[in-house]
């Protein structure tokens, strides 16, 4: 059958899932910004506790553990941010936050890269952080764990080592906003719906990454995740 369009997409990227076949399609990627206090403060920010803030990638930014990276374009300073990810699973609009988890079909371990330069570059002049944080390879994703597997959140481990050394080193009851506050919030913003993420925050301990650099996060009771970031092309 002949398409009626001008030219064919592909279909949307998809994440493996643990001990199942099929893959998880990425609809949309939402992320937290400073969900952790000691990274808000690394950053020489201050903590705003009124509200949590989001940014978008787009889910052709999506990039599978195991892969090789290369060191993305238009920067000379690329950082790394571990991160436990959330999977919708199930539609969500002005959802409350004791139901919010109904909506949560998994979770993985996932990594925001973030052209931190230009990121800074636009924070100065009070634009959109669009170009430091939504390019190619720029959401990495480790397989899914259905949320039945992992049961409650509360203070499992987050870690990141860069070539081997410990680097990203926290619990998820250190964030600020919980996940059924999250959801519920965001779901106030967007209808929510399955293929969705939810990129929750990074904890303290973020940095440069280069040609070369290997980049190994996990999260307890989550298939954990690799990356090896490449020259430029």
């Amino acid at each position: 059958m002949q398409s009626n369009t001008v030219f064919d997409l592909s279909s949307p990227p998809g994440i493996p899932i643990v001990d199942e076949p099929r893959l998880f399609p990425v609809r949309r990627i939402f992320c937290v910004g400073r969900n952790y206090a000691a990274h808000a403060a690394e950053m020489g920010n201050e903590v705003d506790r009124s509200a949590p803030f989001y940014f978008t990638k787009s889910a052709r930014a999506l990039c599978l553990s195991g892969s090789s990276v290369p060191y993305p374009p238009g920067t000379g300073d690329c950082h790394h941010e571990m991160e436990f990810v959330v999977a919708i699973g199930a539609p969500a609009f002005r959802v409350s936050r004791e139901d919010a988890m109904q909506a949560v079909y998994g979770f993985g371990c996932g990594i925001d890269l973030t052209r931190r330069d230009l990121q800074a570059a636009a924070k100065a002049k009070g634009r959109p952080w669009d170009l430091g944080k939504d390019f190619e390879n720029a959401a990495i994703m480790g397989a899914i764990t259905r949320a039945e597997q992992f049961g409650p959140i509360g203070d499992q481990r987050i870690t990141l080592d860069l070539d081997g050394a410990r680097v990203q080193d926290a619990r998820l009851s250190d964030m600020i906003w919980t996940v059924p506050e999250l959801l519920s919030d965001l779901s106030r913003y967007y209808h929510l719906r399955p293929g969705d993420l939810l990129f929750t925050g990074t904890p303290a301990g973020v940095g440069p990454v280069e040609a070369g650099s290997v980049l190994e996060g996990t999260v307890t009771g989550l298939s954990p995740l690799s990356v090896t970031v490449t020259a430029a092309p």
